[in-house]
């Protein structure tokens, strides 16, 4: 081989040394970009250690509990719980997965928000109001006793949950549709100024929850038992102050205070003197005035006068037409709280009753300061 073909030969074998020793080195770079962008697209870091951190969806029970304000807006609680002694699942899983929701809380919040969002969109077509989901937050903590679980905690508010009109509320047409599936429950709780409205005994909550016999503040669904239609679930709450505390064995309400007959009592006798006394000073032409004249009342305001003397007794009565009487004897127009006085009714009763009348568009209901004043339509 002469001198030129050397110089040839020498030059291919260092062309060829050169790319072996640079072709490792760019796939490594290339190697390196892949994994930080699976590293920025998974909260958890991806791979095979990925895959044994459980998600927020296996959670062994799922309980949501949504608490409805007077104001018809709601505080849901969402706690994801991990049964830490499942042979299925470890105690480093659940430190992977408590390490990975305080690693990456935005991340966990987003999508625990953008979940709840499809589920408020539902709820604004059913109900056709405004709603909004705001300050959502995630949290974890470890129970050991009676047994050790590990809990996934997601609280947000939700803006016009429900509808409140007077002392009524309105509360599930936004969770219309839910789901509840097996390991999952669903619990609706109120203010304790309010209870579960019945309608002739009735509980009015769609669907009635399986094996509860008692409301106490609060209605429970279990996936296991319970498949939620398109219109439920439902419930109404009536404002009942404290007068579902003891319930009377007629089932007309609570046992009747003390004070409250004594009140009734004094009032009895309050208007059956002034009675005597106005009868005593009519004029001769008394019987045209009771057509169609006005009395004067102890308090100095003049009312229409009552026919009902010549109608049927109050025991004949039902208990909307005793209130339609009282209206009528007091000018169409009545503080309610002047019907749990006069007809000696329990304010539960009472508020059952007027409610029934305001559904039926025999009354109309508005409030003057913080009392609720019923009215005949005719009247406003």
């Amino acid at each position: 081989m002469d001198v030129r073909g050397l110089r040839a030969l020498i030059c291919v074998l260092v062309v060829v040394a050169t790319s072996i020793a640079f072709a490792p080195a760019s796939i490594g770079v290339a190697d390196v970009g892949v994994q930080r962008a699976t590293l920025q697209d998974e909260p958890d870091g991806g791979g095979e250690e990925a895959s044994a951190t459980p998600e927020l969806g296996e959670a062994d029970q799922i309980h949501t509990d949504v608490f409805i304000a007077e104001n018809g807006s709601a505080l849901v609680t969402v706690d994801y719980q991990f049964q830490l002694t499942d042979e299925n699942r470890s105690a480093e899983e659940w430190e992977k997965l408590q390490a990975n929701v305080s690693n990456n809380t935005d991340w966990y919040v987003d999508e625990e928000q953008r979940g709840w969002n499809d589920t408020l969109s539902k709820g604004e077509n059913e109900t056709g109001r405004e709603m909004e989901i705001s300050n959502v937050s995630i949290s974890t903590e470890t129970d050991s006793a009676p047994e050790e679980i590990g809990h996934v905690i997601v609280t947000f508010e939700w803006s016009e949950f429900a509808l409140v009109e007077l002392n009524r509320i309105e509360a599930g047409a936004a969770l219309s549709g839910f789901t509840l599936s097996d390991g999952t429950t669903l619990q609706l709780r109120w203010p304790e100024e309010y209870a579960v409205y019945e309608n002739e005994g009735e509980p009015q909550i769609d669907p009635s929850p399986a094996g509860s016999s008692e409301l106490d503040g609060a209605v429970t669904w279990n996936g296991e038992e319970t498949e939620f239609t398109d219109e439920q679930p439902r419930i109404v709450l009536i404002e009942n102050g404290d007068a579902a505390a003891d319930p009377s064995p007629s089932g007309d309400g609570p046992a009747m205070p003390w004070a409250i007959v004594a009140l009734a009592l004094t009032l009895l006798a309050v208007v059956g003197a002034a009675g005597w006394f106005i009868g005593r000073n009519r004029s001769g032409d008394a019987g045209a005035e009771g057509e169609s004249g006005t009395v004067q009342r102890t308090d100095g305001s003049v009312e229409a006068e009552s026919n009902a003397a010549s109608g049927p007794p109050p025991e004949l009565l039902s208990n909307e037409e005793r209130v339609l009487r009282l209206l009528e004897e007091r000018g169409g127009r009545v503080k309610q709280q002047e019907v749990v006085s006069e007809l000696e009714w329990t304010e539960a009763k009472t508020s059952q009753v007027v409610g029934e009348l305001r559904e039926n568009d025999e009354i109309d209901v508005f409030r003057i300061g913080r009392e609720n004043v019923l009215a005949l339509p005719d009247e406003e």
